[in-house]
């Protein structure tokens, strides 16, 4: 399973799919969220919606010292916290910039690839592609 962005053309910069995101991480204010949407340069360029690509060689993987971010068959990573020390390698590393960071925890924040931004964006600009097969082990990433 994998986020997608279908069409960042109709994205408008509601930020839905960051509240979605943050309500997962059980926090009130945007900073714990796994999707950004970001101004494109200004509001005449529209915006952008950055997210994991699920990378099938994920840089983030290959940066981690302590092999804290297991690859997942289907792309992408699932975070064992309890290996992860906060180096932050993985953000320094992610291609699109799309490991974010929780300063509280000093931990990475990663998509889990659940879906539940998608259901919240108005617009139809992201979507949750796969099979839920693919999920296994997703839920170590937040907890």
């Amino acid at each position: 399973m994998r986020l997608e962005v279908i069409d960042a053309d109709k994205c408008v910069g509601c930020q839905s799919c960051m509240f979605a995101c943050t309500r997962i991480h059980k926090d009130a204010g945007l900073s714990k969220t796994c999707i950004k949407v970001r101004s494109a340069g200004g509001m005449e360029r529209g915006f952008m919606v950055v997210t994991c690509i699920a990378c099938y060689d994920p840089p983030c993987a290959r940066a981690c010292p302590e092999d804290a971010l297991i690859v997942r068959e289907s792309g992408g990573v699932n975070l064992n916290k309890s290996k992860c020390t906060g180096c932050g390698n993985c953000v320094k590393s992610c291609i699109v910039k799309a490991v974010f960071w929780d300063d509280d925890n000093n931990k990475p924040l990663i998509c889990r690839y659940c879906g539940y931004c998608a259901k919240y964006c108005p617009y139809g600009v992201i979507e949750l592609k796969g099979d839920k097969k693919d999920m296994k082990g997703a839920d170590n990433n937040v907890g």
